[in-house]
């Protein structure tokens, strides 16, 4: 049993995370967006499966994956993509997914196949590690790693039930509010990341907010990995995959 994403963090030190929604503008768009950010200085990926009530994205994000279900998206194009994406790249592919299209597909088949496609395991935001016993089980059962959030005014023994039940890393969320591109790194962040740290965290990713490498650079002195999202899919939105590069290629300069 081995982490293929703590095994990139204790590789590379320091990761930057990108995420981007699957489907957005199209499946086939989504996935060459995917190796574009690879290709580009992303360590880790983290794909977001689009859902009808996305309680923590903000608007440019709950705006792609609104396209994505629009135009059609089911839960196994997720599975498909990171089958796709992994057979051209060499870095660990997360799925990003609340957790009730995991429940109707099936928890122990949903692992199954995410295992079989060469991804490297879930973030799942709404769910909390105690009421997680069926996922961590699958989990366990095929290799992947889980990754549970973290909030500024989570106590200390919800986070220590989050490093805990996590592999992979904690998402350390840096904002209370949704995701979306700031211009300052909230201060709560390093807060919550100490606080992290002094109930046993190793791994700490942090996103909610960071949107240039400058910030990445901020994040990075004090936590593991860097997460942008917002960021990524506003420049896939406005000016394609090239724009992504641009913008992936200056993040990564803040490593």
């Amino acid at each position: 049993m081995s982490s293929k994403v703590e095994a990139a963090i204790s590789a590379k030190g320091k990761v930057l995370i990108g995420y981007l929604p699957v489907g957005f503008p199209t499946l086939a768009d989504s996935i060459e967006a995917a190796v574009a950010l690879v290709e580009s200085g992303v360590d880790i990926l983290e794909l977001g499966v689009p859902y009808s009530d996305p309680v923590m994205d903000g608007l440019v994000i709950q705006e792609a994956t609104q396209v994505a279900l629009t135009n059609g998206f089911k839960l196994p194009q997720a599975i498909e993509a990171v089958k796709q994406i992994t057979a051209r790249v060499d870095i660990p592919v997360l799925l990003m997914t609340y957790f009730n299209p995991v429940i109707q597909y099936g928890v122990d088949k949903f692992a199954s196949d995410l295992a079989a496609a060469g991804g490297a395991g879930l973030i799942t935001p709404d769910l909390i590690p105690d009421e997680a016993g069926e996922w961590l089980a699958a989990a366990e059962k095929y290799d992947l790693d889980r990754v549970f959030l973290a909030a500024p005014s989570s106590t200390d023994e919800r986070l220590a039930q989050a490093v805990q039940k996590s592999r992979g890393f904690v998402y350390a969320v840096s904002t209370m509010g949704i995701t979306g591109a700031r211009q300052d790194v909230d201060v709560a962040a390093k807060s919550l990341v100490a606080r992290l740290r002094s109930v046993g965290a190793t791994h700490v990713g942090v996103g909610v907010g960071i949107s240039n490498g400058t910030q990445v650079r901020e994040v990075l002195a004090y936590g593991d990995g860097a997460i942008v999202g917002s960021a990524l899919v506003k420049s896939l939105n406005d000016g394609g995959i090239d724009s992504l590069r641009s913008v992936a290629e200056e993040l990564a300069l803040g490593k």
